[in-house]
């Protein structure tokens, strides 16, 4: 975590907003369902994230469908051509879903975003969307007072503008917020807006660091976490 002290030289200041991924932090690891699929259907565990970070069509594929600008479905068909081409076959129909279907609700994170906002703290939730069913089950305007999809402003972490407009909606500015992410690229992002922020690794890690922030004893009910 990235804090900053005041400007009297004394203890970081505590934000004034949390902005909070989906998936990886709220959920249990997407990168573990992506490794359980992969090794499902390849005996290669890591084969989806190579291809995502080699294969430079499928990388596309991916931003234009989290940025809203290709459907689910679409998503699916040419994910599971770019599949084909590397000697892998999947079904095409709901490719996505199945990818993400080992992702579970971590309940601490859950219940420690609860009482954050009970403590007056207002929660932007902060989400590449992947899927059409990967929020299916879950009341985000009920678990955080403002919800920033990539897939409806057309922009997706790491990039600024995602942060920018989560900032603006909590009235907040970038530099009176903490963004909690599992993945470090995004937190590299937050951080050129100004934005602190809590590498999400373990649960009970992250529920630890955000009850001292915040003067919280037992955040989420102090249980140890999914991950």
């Amino acid at each position: 975590m990235d804090e900053t002290a005041d400007a009297r030289g004394g203890a970081p200041e505590v934000p004034r907003g949390v902005l909070t991924d989906f998936g990886g932090v709220l959920t249990t690891s997407v990168l573990a369902s992506f490794r359980a699929f992969s090794a499902r259907v390849s005996g290669a565990p890591l084969l989806l994230e190579r291809l995502f970070r080699e294969d430079r069509e499928a990388g596309e594929l991916l931003v234009e469908h989290e940025c809203g600008r290709m459907t689910a479905a679409e998503f699916d068909r040419r994910l599971a051509d770019r599949l084909r081409a590397k000697g892998v076959t999947v079904e095409s129909s709901g490719l996505i879903d199945a990818v993400a279907s080992g992702m579970r609700p971590d309940t601490t994170m859950l219940r420690a975003l609860r009482e954050l906002r009970a403590r007056g703290v207002p929660v932007a939730i902060v989400s590449n969307t992947l899927g059409d069913n990967c929020y299916r089950g879950y009341d985000l305007h009920d678990l955080a007072d403002v919800v920033v999809l990539s897939s409806e402003t057309g922009s997706r972490k790491p990039g600024r503008r995602i942060y920018r407009t989560a900032c603006e909606r909590l009235g907040l500015p970038p530099s009176a917020c903490l963004m909690i992410d599992d993945l470090e690229q995004n937190l590299r992002g937050a951080a050129r807006l100004g934005i602190r922020g809590l590498h999400h690794v373990r649960t009970e890690e992250t529920t630890r660091a955000l009850g001292e922030m915040f003067g919280i004893d037992a955040l989420g009910g102090g249980a140890r976490g999914t991950r």
